[in-house]
């Protein structure tokens, strides 16, 4: 249970967003990215760090490329739409499609694994406290906006 509180932390920290933590990282400059927030969070050494901006960078480029393919099926099976389809494509595009987001959900999954691999026990601890914080007052916002409905 604990393993998948960590993977959803992970998850959340990085949002699934390789590619815009990138681009966040080149966007923002001196002006701190998600890894340096997580540093912050859970006090990351300056090698802690590296490790896991090389683990990012290593994995962004071919979730980005799988990405840009899946738009790509996605707009083709989009475009079948219309009174002389052709199913067989439909159905070759749509499991295409299917491989390529097993695929994404793959990678994506060993950057969360590889990244929580470079923390120590105490910084999974400090996270999952945090992050169990996060999710109290996401729950009392929500909380809140159904009372005022």
């Amino acid at each position: 249970m604990k393993l998948v509180k960590l993977f959803g932390i992970a998850l959340l920290t990085f949002g699934l967003a390789a590619p815009t933590l990138a681009q966040d990282m080149s966007q923002q400059g001196g002006r701190g990215d998600q890894v340096d927030q997580l540093a912050e969070l859970v006090g990351l050494s300056e090698d802690q760090q590296t490790e896991i901006r090389g683990i990012i960078e290593e994995m962004q480029g071919e979730i980005q490329a799988l990405q840009v393919e899946a738009q790509q099926l996605q707009q083709s099976i989009q475009a079948e739409i219309k009174p002389d389809y052709d199913e067989e494509k439909i159905r070759d595009d749509a499991e295409k499609l299917g491989d390529l987001t097993g695929e994404m959900t793959a990678l994506s999954t060993l950057m969360q694994a590889k990244v929580d691999a470079v923390f120590t026990e105490e910084q999974r601890a400090e996270l999952d406290k945090r992050m169990q914080q996060m999710q109290q007052q996401m729950q009392q916002q929500r909380q809140m906006q159904q009372q005022m409905q």
